[in-house]
């Protein structure tokens, strides 16, 4: 026998001892083991070593080796069961949210994502924002809390409300999250369209509320079933995208979103709004819900990182009420405020001429791109529908036909190169069918794009 298993062999008879013993008991000398095991002091010494390594024993200098009286597992043999009756029966489920963000692998295209490709972002022009920010006095200083005022003066501005309205915040979806959890308690209902972006049923149902959906026809949501679905649940909230929503690029008209706004205030309910798009059309849409608002009924999410790079996590809440104290001290409870040197990036970087040619150049990618989507579905996958073109944004929703197993095609999709969005969880109940959500801004070019299409074509058989 060599003397690792020797020590092998000593150390689990010391185990066993241990386990007998229980905590606070004293093993045997290592005189004792010597003579009675038959091997060496070293050994011995050794496979003590061993167990007081694994958090089994402990020696003490002149007194011996002691059982200790908790042990300290490895991190695979932890015993973590106990947390399934601690935590109780409420799921934070992060995967639609997780499937948004994941990279695809190499030679795999992306058809799929919700920011645009990195030969699309302003990463120079950023860079450039950034270190003018950092030579701005008390760069690293304390911001108010609300947020810098040139920040909250540029958000008032862009969508119609005053400086005093707006909430500086860590981007869109930290936005929902903290407007679901300070207007609705968990348990209460809240009111979101159907189909609709499915970090919001996400973020709504990890803040343990119930969602009830709301039926969309192509100018968004259908305002008589708004007013029958606040009627029959008593909801106070509804959660909405008037402009190219997401999944469908729907759009509101400034009638229909003057009847939403009406049949929100009736219901003494609020309305939050997610303006995701709002640079992403090139052709101003109608003003947004909160610049209608007359009655504190909205509140208005606006983020930067959709049109920019996703690391550029600023966006602004903007509210007007006793709901505004809501969220501000809400936010004060939660995470304090948002790092001042992004605040003063997206100054520096939303107050420069880039910043238009940015837009500009970013509108002119959006029709050319939607436009080869388009085309290439129609030519090679032709049973799939896109009933709506939408006026810009990043994506398009394809209808397919009522007999395809989305799952099954999505898989097919992925093993023969191309990552696509199935439509299943842009739904809070039962979908109507089979959809797709196919994105053109994810890929590197037009050619690549044209490439993704004839990948998901091979996929359809």
């Amino acid at each position: 026998m060599n003397e690792d298993s020797s020590i092998a062999k000593v150390a689990d008879i010391l185990r066993r001892e241990a386990a007998r013993l229980g905590p606070g008991g004293k093993l045997r000398s290592s005189r004792e083991l010597v003579r009675e095991l038959g091997v060496s002091p070293v050994t011995v010494s050794r496979a003590i070593a061993r167990l007081t390594a694994e958090g089994r024993v402990i020696t003490r200098p002149g007194a011996g080796a002691f059982v200790t009286a908790v042990r300290r597992p490895s991190g695979d043999q932890v015993d973590s069961s106990w947390q399934t009756v601690a935590l109780g029966d409420r799921v934070v489920d992060d995967s639609a949210v997780a499937s948004l963000l994941s990279q695809p692998a190499e030679g795999v295209i992306p058809l799929t994502g919700g920011y645009l490709n990195p030969a699309l972002r302003p990463d120079r022009e950023l860079s450039a924002a950034a270190i003018r920010a950092m030579r701005r006095p008390d760069a690293w200083g304390l911001p108010p809390l609300s947020g810098i005022p040139e920040l909250r003066r540029w958000f008032a501005d862009e969508v119609g409300v005053t400086q005093h309205d707006v909430l500086v915040v860590s981007g869109g979806q930290a936005a929902i999250t903290h407007a679901f959890r300070s207007l609705a308690a968990p348990g209460e209902p809240v009111l979101v369209e159907t189909p609709t972006y499915q970090g919001a049923l996400a973020s709504a149902r990890a803040a343990g509320l119930r969602v009830a959906a709301v039926p969309v026809d192509a100018d968004g949501v259908r305002p008589e079933l708004l007013a029958e679905a606040f009627a029959r649940t008593g909801a106070r909230v509804f959660y909405c995208q008037p402009t190219l929503a997401n999944p469908t690029g729907a759009t509101q008209p400034r009638e229909r979103r003057q009847q939403v706004l009406a049949v929100a205030r009736a219901a003494g309910a609020f309305i939050i709004e997610d303006d995701y798009a709002h640079y992403l059309s090139p052709v101003p849409p109608a003003p947004p819900l909160v610049a209608l608002d007359e009655h504190g009924t909205v509140v208005h999410v606006l983020s930067l990182s959709k049109i920019s790079a996703p690391s550029l996590r600023v966006a602004a809440l903007s509210a007007r009420g006793p709901v505004a104290h809501r969220l501000r001290t809400s936010q004060l409870v939660e995470s304090f405020f948002l790092a001042r040197p992004l605040q003063e990036t997206a100054v520096e970087f939303v107050t420069a001429p880039a910043w238009r040619r940015h837009l500009a150049a970013v509108h002119r990618m959006l029709e050319e791109r939607r436009q080869i989507l388009l085309t290439g579905l129609a030519q090679h996958i032709p049973s799939a529908t896109v009933d709506l073109v939408p006026a810009g944004g990043l994506h398009l929703w394809v209808r397919l036909p009522p007999e395809t197993d989305e799952t099954a095609l999505v898989e097919r999709a992925q093993r023969s190169g191309v990552l696509v969005t199935p439509g299943r969880p842009y739904f809070p109940t039962e979908p109507p069918g089979p959809y797709l959500r196919l994105t053109h801004t994810a890929v590197t070019g037009t050619a690549e794009l044209t490439e993704g299409v004839l990948r998901l074509a091979s996929a359809f058989g």
